[in-house]
């Protein structure tokens, strides 16, 4: 019975809510992660991880617009990649993670950072590339521009250019453009629209220099594209016909306008096609032609054919044809042709006589007659043709056109006849005697003659009149009185010297037939002498050319004509006289070639006098003038005979001669005056192969730089004193180690002198880090196979070209240890680079910093730390800030660079790696983690040497710096009065799991469970270094106790086996109403006599992180707010709540419960006796209500659920307004309905009133609830009958059976 009272008292208080969960949190590192773009869809990207102190189960989530990549396992917090990653579409975004615990929420942000890769090809900006180029275009320009672009970053996104391929793909055209390494497309040769090519399209590829794509190095190359160029014609060519030769003809009485022929020209720049006009430049007859803008050639003008005979009867026409727009040059773009225009003849002429001489004439009016005069001697022989006749006869027409006939008439015509009777064209007329006999000057003086010219065709005519004047004849000759003259002169007499003037001639004949003339019949002698023609004198015509030497004797014949050409002659003999005029002469012409030392010279000078022998005139003397090389011979002054004196040397002959002595010999007659006679003897001293070749230095040196093939090393140079070509030809050749590389060519220089030319073949190339000196030896030599030669040293010096990279030394890039926090400093290593170039200058260079703590990057944290100078050496620069807490390995990349690396070479060496270890020291204390829990000490279930709470500590430093060990420095009770009692019963044990030691105190010895108040706990973590002092922090801890005054005992229907067997449910559903952790002390059955409704019983204790715990009070307000909670616990059979104190109590403690009870339900019966008086119209109206909620209850029907929720506090439902039991209005109280899960469905809450609930949850079928019968007498309670009454649903199942037991209500009354 006090049970229940208590009960009752404590059900209010089921209304509290407490909640003292601590929330879970995101690790520290759930800030950023990276991602690489190429991540297939479906993989792990990576984790979500929180820690809960309360150790819940953690439920992760992510949200936010970008969430979509991603998709989280929510009780693992695994991460996949739900959806592509693009660099360059998005490269960092943000998404918001987040973390429950069932009770706490937590979110924070996270940053995806998308790392590039090598997924793009470059992209041309344009896919339809076209342009037009000038054919002049010069070679280099720029012909065209593209841009690719490659959306990747790094070496990735650097985009190359190439030509795939040239269409036409002909020999010129292969390598006619060129790409740059900025897309502009290059003409590399000349273009021609004309003979090349008018269009060409390239194949264009872009490709990046690679990149890691899918975990390998892939190059991305673009689509190829195509550029079409179109090459643009230029006005640069003249025009062209398309006839080589034109020629036509035309007759010479052709009209006006006439057309004779169509020339044709077309513009050389096909691609242009500029229109021509013609013209005619030139022409043998201007005026003739002219020529039409459409090529054709016309009559201009009236023709002949006979102008043209001179010209062959062709018109040379010139017809040029000009394009009507200027040249590329700003001039007339033309060309020129020779049209030959035959002229045909037609029959528009008659004969006409001319006076002239073939082929003289020129048949113009001017020389056209028609008389004409002659003469001819009296009885002139038949045949003989009249003088002073020059008659032609012309006829211009050609062919048939042109013939005709002569023929004579008139009065004399018999004496002559006309020669030729026919003829074509022009003809010399001549008019022959044809009977002497009439030709007679003593009968006719003058005679007279007619000649007719008749045309062959068209028989017109023309008449000459032709007037014969008849000469007289001689008919005797002069004749000399003898026929022989005798005569003498001296040679060499003067020209006008009187030979004889006595010899005359005499002709009987008179007048102008007695004239005589003398002259002298063409003969040997006649251009010496000369006679006068009128006295016939006879004197020297040219005294220089008498020579009696030459000629001795002349005989001439001089002959006398009268004045009819009648003549006679005689012989003259004419004697010349001897005197000193000649010179001697010598004979024959003297080249003597000797060999130098070998032969001599012996030679006799030939010479003769022309003058009379015998006498003084042609006496002889021999004698050398002087001459450079006379001491050298000797000659005999009589017979002429010439010798050397010596051995003959070549080569002490000037070379100028080639080897040639001339010598004058001189001679002399004894004639008056003295005459004399020079004559060269050319003596050719042969040269013979006596001298060696000699170099003009003693030895040569030379320099070369490697690395340079092709090159020209030096000149080496020689001279032969010999001087023939054959003999002196000098001709190298090399030898000596290393002569291989080298190769020499002469030249040679003339004189003797030659030169030798030390190349580097095309192919070789010397590296002075090989062979620096080449000691070489160069022979010359003659042609002569018995000849000797001359050698010469060559020293050939390598020039050191910088061609080589540096190298790093390796041994200085061994791994170094250096200390943290400013233990070193100053220079701590020394990069060592070579570099086998002489002339290089190194450089250290710092490519990179890398830091990385346990093999992590951890960024630029690192960076100030070292520095690299340029000779190598590895500086400390921030020595305090060197910490191998943050990062253990700095990596320095370092290069070597060679300053003075030529152009064209590598100038860098291979990167190197410097590795430096940071060393730990001990300079970090130990830190303990933070707990945000609270360590709580029931006694009564705390067992020596078990855990009752726990520390946790790191030590930032390594190995055993890092090493902690811990111990508990003191412990003090402060209860809860205050007073502060010290207390040794507390140990502590370390361990450790990665870098984080675990310190775990356990009790010594029992704990008093009676004691209420905190263990005050400091311990110390210690670190252990290997040298130094160890550092220690100290942390305090509070262990609040929990004394069996909260010990709380739970009651339920089913027996300790089964509650047993539900402890986890229990525990779970106690825990999640509470929010504490329960601590299950005992698990007991209750005794027969004092079961009432509960057959078990279980003790815990409800404790609070912060140490406190639930009362009984606050326990029961907990679990009646929590109505999820309270369900599962009635599920499982709790029935009572209650103090361990309050079910076992002894029975005086009963006793005095029952009494108070008793008095509390007496004044609480006077309470209800005196409000029931004062409120009897209000329960009257209540009580008419509730008869209305009964009616309706009938109507529905069992199974059915009513279209109103239940109202907790009652035992039905109420479609009505009113309340029976709380008298207010009906509302919606906000309670959702679940039929399977809310027990609101089935239970009232009211069923708490006794404390009893009976509920098998294995049948969810609610029983009806136990209570004490009713009393005997009184009806069953109407509403009861009237709910219990109700049957099986529409559907014929059988329903839960519900019964609804409130003792508070009773509607009996009514």
């Amino acid at each position: 019975m006090a049970q229940l009272w208590l009960s009752c008292f404590l059900l209010p208080a089921l209304v509290v809510s407490v909640a003292a969960n601590v929330p879970p949190k995101f690790l520290a590192n759930m800030t950023a992660v990276i991602l690489p773009e190429d991540l297939p869809v479906g993989a792990q990207a990576f984790w979500l991880v929180a820690e809960d102190q309360d150790n819940d189960n953690l439920t992760y989530a992510m949200s936010g617009s970008n969430a979509y990549f991603f998709t989280v396992t929510p009780h693992t917090g695994e991460v996949k990649l739900a959806s592509p990653l693009d660099y360059e579409t998005l490269y960092t975004f943000q998404v918001t993670i987040s973390v429950s615990d069932g009770f706490n929420h937590r979110q924070k942000e996270m940053q995806v950072i998308v790392e590039d890769r090598n997924d793009n090809a470059p992209v041309f900006q344009n896919t339809a590339f076209s342009t037009s180029i000038d054919e002049t275009l010069p070679v280099g320009s720029v012909v065209f521009s593209v841009l690719a672009q490659d959306k990747d970053t790094g070496s990735a996104g650097v985009v190359v250019y190439t030509i795939e391929k040239v269409i036409p793909s002909t020999g010129d055209s292969e390598h006619l453009f060129s790409i740059l390494a900025n897309g502009s497309i290059v003409l590399n040769g000349s273009l021609s629209y004309n003979n090349k090519s008018a269009f060409y399209q390239l194949e264009l590829k872009a490709c990046d220099m690679g990149g890691m794509f899918n975990n390998s190095f892939v190059i991305q190359c673009s689509v190829p594209v195509l550029l079409s160029i179109s090459v643009v014609d230029q006005p640069d060519l003249d025009p062209q016909f398309v006839r080589e030769f034109y020629s036509a003809s035309v007759a010479e009485d052709a009209a006006k306008g006439t057309s004779v022929l169509k020339v044709e020209a077309v513009d050389g720049d096909k691609g242009i096609n500029d229109p021509v006009i013609y013209s005619i430049s030139n022409s043998t007859k201007p005026g003739w032609f002219d020529i039409g803008a459409d090529g054709v050639i016309r009559v201009n003008g009236s023709l002949d054919r006979e102008e043209l005979l001179e010209e062959g009867e062709e018109v040379q026409l010139q017809v040029t044809a000009t394009e009507t727009h200027l040249n590329i040059h700003g001039q007339e773009a033309k060309v020129s042709t020779w049209v030959t225009v035959s002229v045909t003849d037609v029959n528009d002429h008659i004969p006409e006589f001319y006076n002239c001489s073939l082929p003289a004439c020129t048949f113009t009016p001017e020389e056209a007659q028609v008389n004409f005069t002659s003469y001819v001697d009296e009885h002139a022989s038949t045949r003989i043709p009249i003088d002073d006749l020059t008659m032609v006869v012309y006829d211009p027409d050609k062919g048939s056109n042109g013939t005709f006939l002569l023929s004579l008439v008139g009065p004399d015509a018999e004496a002559f006849r006309v020669s030729p009777e026919r003829a074509a064209g022009s003809a010399t007329v001549q008019v022959l005697v044809r009977s002497s006999e009439l030709v007679d000057y003593e009968r006719q003086t003058v005679m007279t003659v007619q000649v007719v010219a008749t045309d062959s065709v068209s028989q017109n005519f023309s008449v000459a009149m032709v007037t014969i004047h008849l000469r007289d004849i001689n008919d005797h000759r002069p004749t000399f009185p003898q026929s022989l003259y005798d005569l003498t002169v001296p040679e060499h007499s003067a020209t006008g010297y009187v030979v004889t003037s006595s010899i005359h001639a005499t002709d009987p004949d008179t007048g102008a037939w007695g004239q005589i003339t003398y002259s002298l019949l063409p003969g040997n002698g006649a251009d010496l002498f000369q006679v006068d023609p009128v006295s016939g004198t006879m004197t020297v015509r040219n005294g220089k050319l008498l020579d009696r030497e030459s000629q001795a004797v002349y005989y001439l014949t001089l002959q006398a004509t009268d004045g009819g050409n009648l003549s006679s002659s005689t012989t003259l003999q004419i004697h010349l006289l001897d005197i000193n005029d000649n010179a001697p002469v010598v004979s024959g012409s003297y080249n003597i070639f000797v060999q130098e030392e070998e032969d001599n010279v012996s030679v006799i000078i030939q010479a003769h006098d022309n003058d009379e022998p015998g006498t003084n005139n042609s006496r002889l003397l021999f004698s050398l003038l002087t001459g450079p090389y006379n001491h050298n011979f000797s000659l005999d002054p009589d017979t002429g005979l010439l010798r050397n004196l010596g051995p003959l040397d070549r080569e002490a002959i000037d070379p100028t001669l080639g080897g040639r002595i001339v010598l004058t010999v001189l001679v002399s007659d004894c004639g008056e005056p003295v005459l004399t006679t020079k004559v060269n003897v050319t003596i050719t001293v042969e040269d013979i192969n006596d001298n060696l070749p000699i170099f003009n230095q003693s030895s040569y040196k030379f320099m070369v730089k490697e690395e340079d093939p092709g090159m020209l090393v030096g000149v080496v140079k020689a001279w032969d004193a010999d001087q023939t070509e054959a003999n002196n030809r000098i001709s190298f050749s090399l030898s000596g180690s290393g002569a291989n590389n080298f190769m020499i060519r002469g030249l040679v220089l003339g004189a003797g002198w030659a030169e030798g030319y030390l190349w580097l073949p095309p192919d070789v190339s010397l590296d002075f880090e090989t062979q620096s000196v080449f000691n070489l030896t160069v022979n010359a030599e003659n042609p002569d196979p018995q000849g000797g030669e001359t050698t010469v040293y060559v020293l050939v010096n390598v020039e050191d070209v910088n061609d080589n990279p540096p190298t790093l030394d390796g041994a200085s890039l061994r791994g170094i240890h250096v200390a943290e926090n400013g233990s070193q400093h100053g220079q701590v290593a020394v990069v060592v680079a070579s570099d086998v170039d002489t002339k290089a200058q190194l450089e250290i260079q710092l490519v990179n910093i890398l830091c990385t703590k346990a093999g992590v990057d951890v960024g630029s944290l690192c960076w100030g730390w070292f520095s690299v100078a340029a000779n190598g050496s590895v500086y400390i620069n921030q020595s305090k800030a060197i910490d191998y807490e943050a990062c253990d390995l700095v990596t320095l990349v370092v290069r070597a660079c060679d300053l003075t690396t030529d152009a064209g070479f590598q100038a860098y060496s291979n990167n190197g790696s410097l590795f430096i270890t940071i060393e730990d020291v001990n300079d970090n204390a130990p830190y303990f983690l933070p707990e945000d829990k609270t360590f709580v000490i029931i006694p009564e279930l705390v067992l020596p040497n078990w855990e009752v709470a726990s520390v946790r500590a790191r030590d930032y430093d390594s190995e055993n710096n890092g090493v902690i060990l811990f111990s508990i420095l003191q412990v003090d009770f402060i209860s809860k009065d205050g007073a502060t009692i010290p207390f040794q019963g507390f140990g502590i044990s370390t361990s450790s799991e990665a870098d984080v030691f675990t310190g775990s105190i356990q009790p010594v010895t029992s704990l008093d469970s009676t004691l209420q108040g905190t263990y005050q706990v400091t311990v110390q973590a210690r670190d252990r270094p290997s040298v130094g002092p160890s550092l220690e922090t100290n942390t305090t801890l509070n262990l609040f106790t929990v004394d069996q005054s909260y010990r709380v005992r739970l009651q339920f229907s089913t027996p300790r086996e089964e509650v047993g067997a539900n402890r986890q449910e229990i525990n779970a559903a106690l825990t999640q109403a509470t929010r504490t952790t329960v601590y299950i002390v005992d698990i007991q059955d209750i005794d027969s006599a004092a079961r009432a409704r509960a057959n078990s019983y279980l003790d815990a204790y409800f404790v609070f992180p912060n140490g406190t715990a639930l009362t009984l009070d606050e326990l029961s307000l907990i679990i009646r707010s929590d109505q999820d909670s309270l369900t599962q616990l009635l599920q499982l059979g709790l029935v009572v709540l209650g103090t361990q104190e309050s079910q076992e109590s002894d029975p005086l403690n009963q006793l005095i419960s029952v009494i108070i009870g008793l008095g509390v339900a007496l004044l609480l019966v006077l309470v209800i006796m005196t409000t029931a008086f004062v409120c009897v119209r209000k329960s009257y109206n209540r009580k008419i209500r509730a008869m209305k909620a009964a009616k309706e209850a009938r109507k529905t029907a069992a199974g059915v659920m009513p279209s109103a929720l239940p109202i907790p506090g009652t035992n039905m439902y109420n479609t009505e307004r009113a309340n029976p039991m709380l008298n207010l209005p009906n509302k919606d109280l906000g309670l959702e309905y679940l039929s399977s899960s809310s027990d609101l469905d089935y239970v009232s809450l009211n069923s708490l009133d006794d404390n009893s609930v009976d509920v098998d949850k294995n049948s969810q079928e609610i029983k009806e609830m136990c209570h004490r019968p009713p009393p005997l007498g009184p009806d069953p309670e109407p509403l009861t009958v009237v709910l219990s009454g109700c049957q099986a649903d529409v559907s014929g199942q059988q329903l839960e059976e519900l019964s609804y037991t409130n003792a508070g209500l009773d509607t009996t009354d009514l």
